[in-house]
């Protein structure tokens, strides 16, 4: 698989959004006790308006922010995918730059 960021970059802020509340806590709590994640923020109610197969589609959902390492990305995504109820679920992964390094290591350090 071919990914768009930088290995090198060793933090990534994953986005995934979710139908509901459960779904968004079932996922999370997988992810955390899979070790593919130190921390998950679940933002509620958030409106999403997007097209889909040609029609425009409105609704509400929960927003997850993943803070991982890249090394975790590849099974994260495998793992999102097996257990999200959408088609296509939303998996963006974002490089992060710079942030406080005692923060950082701790996300470094999830699986240690």
């Amino acid at each position: 698989m071919v990914y768009f960021f930088d290995m090198q970059n060793k933090y990534l802020v994953v986005i995934n959004t979710c139908p509901d509340a459960a779904c968004a806590e079932s996922l999370a709590g997988v992810l955390l006790e899979q070790g593919l994640a130190a921390c998950i923020n679940i933002i509620p109610n958030i409106r999403s308006l997007y097209i889909w197969k040609g029609e425009r589609v409105t609704g509400d959902e929960h927003l997850l922010l993943i803070k991982t390492p890249a090394t975790c990305y590849s099974e994260l995504e495998k793992v999102i995918q097996s257990r999200h109820p959408y088609e296509l679920p939303e998996i963006i992964a974002v490089p992060i730059e710079a942030g406080l390094p005692d923060y950082l290591a701790w996300v470094g350090n999830i699986r240690k």
